[in-house]
């Protein structure tokens, strides 16, 4: 037989963004108490509103399994005296095992004890294992109420615990579990009961809590549209403003609000930001796209009164827009150009000077990635004009205001001034990506300010000793490399990172060459981290292979695709098996040059021959970032190189024929690591 359990928390209100954190912990914790417990169950579920988390598991067994064990004792020897009677250490054992000594068991030299542990009842089991599930929950932050020594993310004011219609009774920071929840906490008539586990979701709704935050989100959805739809327009509902608004409400309804025309006049984002970020209002546009004098917001409530809550809002959005406007007019007095003094008196890092002389780096970094990758003259401008620029929002009164609009009113700040249209997308894509699955930059001016203004964070930072450990990474480093290496993969571009990196020590004065050696060295292992993020969909080792060298990211990219290509072909490895022999000697040469008057054996010379033309072969394939190709040239080796092995003796009792053909190797070793390390791949 089995029954339906709930686990209701009730709290005060949980901060929206660990919402969804919460209700993954207990589900995965709930599965693993069971199953250590071997307590089995059906469908496990975990639903949640601000102020309550629920856990709903279904066919829940009444009795935890049986088990049957055979636990090893000590030795048949210590066991038993010569009498065959069992001695102390054997009847220590069965006691220990809850059995008698007559019960052991002999096998392969040692007592057993063969144990049957009877299941316990579920409903026992629960009083222990509910207030485990409750106390185990992890959270970014805690509080403390009254004089308990009990930290939890929010007080603690009611838990409902059901074994089908059974309370599970238990006690947790002073709060009894029981069968009362509370319902909304303007529309229900306050607490109710909820009569059985099955009940659950259904007693909640009839007193206004729509629960289930799947039925909640397509009620918002659903309420959203239809609003928008009515008044003519079309909500810009982004994700994730839509589950944030999920975990404020209880019992949602959606209404729409208006703000004077007038403010369509500013830029879209100065509108949309303060609506969004701010008041988490959802957006209106037109069926063009263009943003109405409209926003929809959903309160946590019903339907009555819906015009005094409306206006509400509006007061309150009007006030934002009204600083946005005021802010809008006094940054434009001054030009972004004339802004950009005002950096002087902001500081980039400590240690690290201003922000104005990171625009001045930022200038000629961008002027030498731009001479790097062979930009046009036109880019080349517009990137350095960019760059100059990109930080000149920073101190203007929006962006202070504002700060999620950096880069973007620099954007249209530029416009206003006549700038060139590559150079305002170039001050707001230099950011990008801002956030974990955000555009990249797509201009080349855009991309190459981005890799300008990267650069030059990870090497000032790393410069003070600052470099990312464990989880820490104030300055957002990571976030930045690994966006850096992806807009290079994207962009098709190869850089050599080491001179970039380079350049930017000098434009930081970094001239001791211990210090410019150990920051190539550190600036590399970083980066090399970010690209095995990158590559995750290769085979770890493949993405080994290729990894030794990552100052030319692009390159390391296609080098990984062709040889993940070549892996899964028939003939792989026994090519592979070929390099890696070659690999395993040529770490013994001790000299590199190769005469072909020492040759002694046809295979070596055979060898070197196929060696020699399958070398022009590679360099001109490798040159031209066909590494397929490579790769197929440098089977060509294969069977030379097996030839090899099975007729001469590389050791040579001769020192100048065994230096001869370890250098041989070398050379083959060298140019297969041209694509990759193939000792790395796992056959």
């Amino acid at each position: 037989m089995s029954k339906d359990l709930l686990l209701e928390i009730g709290t005060e209100e949980v901060p929206a963004h660990v919402m969804p954190g919460i209700l993954a912990q207990l589900k995965e914790n709930a599965a693993k108490a069971f199953a250590d417990s071997r307590i089995a169950c059906g469908e496990i579920r975990t639903i949640g509103t601000p102020r309550r988390t629920a856990l709903l598991v279904k066919d829940l067994a009444e009795k935890q399994e049986d088990v049957e064990s055979e636990n090893r004792g000590p030795s048949a020897a210590i066991a038993f005296d010569a009498d065959g009677n069992p001695t102390k250490a054997a009847q220590g054992f069965a006691r220990g095992q809850g059995i008698d000594p007559k019960d052991l068991v002999e096998k392969d030299g040692y007592v057993y004890a063969m144990v049957h542990e009877k299941g316990k009842e579920t409903a026992e089991l629960l009083q222990t294992i509910l207030p485990e599930l409750i106390c185990g929950l992890n959270f970014p932050n805690n509080m403390r109420w009254r004089d308990l020594d009990f930290k939890f993310i929010r007080p603690l004011r009611w838990i409902v615990a059901l074994y089908d219609a059974e309370v599970v009774p238990f006690e947790v920071a002073e709060v009894k579990s029981g069968k009362v929840s509370r319902g909304h906490r303007f529309l229900s008539q306050g607490d109710f009961t909820i009569n059985s586990a099955a009940e659950y979701e259904k007693a909640c709704e009839e007193n206004f809590v729509i629960v289930d935050q799947e039925k909640r989100k397509a009620m918002i959805r659903e309420q959203i549209a239809e609003v928008a739809e009515k008044n003519g327009g079309k909500a810009e509902i982004t994700e994730d403003l839509l589950e944030e608004v999920l975990y404020l409400v209880e019992y949602p309804t959606a209404l729409c609000g208006k703000f004077e025309e007038k403010y369509l006049q500013l830029p879209p984002e100065t509108v949309i930001t303060p609506m969004r970020d701010h008041q988490r209002y959802f957006p209106v546009k037109d069926a063009s796209g263009k943003l109405l004098p409209l926003f929809i917001t959903v309160r946590n409530g019903g339907s009555e009164h819906l015009e005094t809550v409306q206006h509400g809002n509006e007061r309150v959005l009007r006030a934002r827009l009204a600083d946005a406007q005021f802010f809008f007019d006094e940054d434009r007095k001054k030009s972004l150009e004339e802004h950009r003094e005002k950096l002087k008196t902001v500081v980039f890092q400590q240690g690290l000077g201003t922000m104005y002389e990171k625009s001045e780096r930022l200038v000629e970094l961008a002027g030498f990635i731009a001479d790097e990758i062979g930009a046009d003259e036109k880019a080349h401008k517009h990137a350095k004009r960019a760059a100059l620029l990109s930080k000149a929002d920073l101190v203007t009164g929006m962006v202070t205001e504002f700060t999620e609009l950096q880069g973007i009113m620099g954007r249209e700040y530029a416009k206003l001034d006549g700038e060139c249209e590559n150079v305002a997308i170039a001050i707001d894509e230099h950011y990008m990506p801002r956030f974990a699955g955000d555009n990249q930059p797509q201009t080349d001016a855009g991309r190459i300010v981005s890799m300008a203004d990267k650069i030059d964070t990870i090497v000032g930072t790393f410069s003070r000793g600052k470099i990312p450990t464990g989880s820490q990474d104030p300055f957002a480093l990571r976030r930045q490399a690994l966006g850096l290496v992806n807009m290079l993969i994207e962009a098709k571009w190869n850089v050599s990172l080491s001179k970039v990196v380079a350049k930017s020590m000098d434009l930081y004065g970094l001239t001791d060459e211990a210090v410019r050696t150990k920051m190539q060295s550190d600036v590399a292992d970083f980066m090399r981290l970010r690209l095995k993020n990158v590559l995750e969909a290769v085979r770890y080792d493949v993405v080994d292979a290729v990894l030794e060298n990552v100052d030319d990211i692009y390159a390391v990219s296609l080098r990984a695709a062709a040889v993940a290509k070549f892996v899964e072909t028939a003939d792989a490895a026994a090519n592979i098996q070929a390099f890696v022999r070659a690999s395993n000697l040529a770490k013994k040469a001790e000299a590199t040059e190769i005469k072909e008057n020492v040759f002694v054996a046809d295979e070596e010379k055979a060898l070197y021959d196929v060696y020699k033309s399958t070398n022009s072969a590679v360099a001109s394939l490798v040159d031209g970032e066909d590494y397929v190709g490579a790769i197929d040239a440098l089977k060509e080796l294969a069977k030379p190189i097996d030839a090899f092995f099975d007729a001469v003796m590389v050791m040579d009792k001769d020192e100048a024929v065994k230096n001869n053909r370890l250098a041989l190797l070398y050379a083959i070793d060298a140019l297969v690591n041209k694509v990759a390390d193939f000792s790395k791949i796992v056959l």
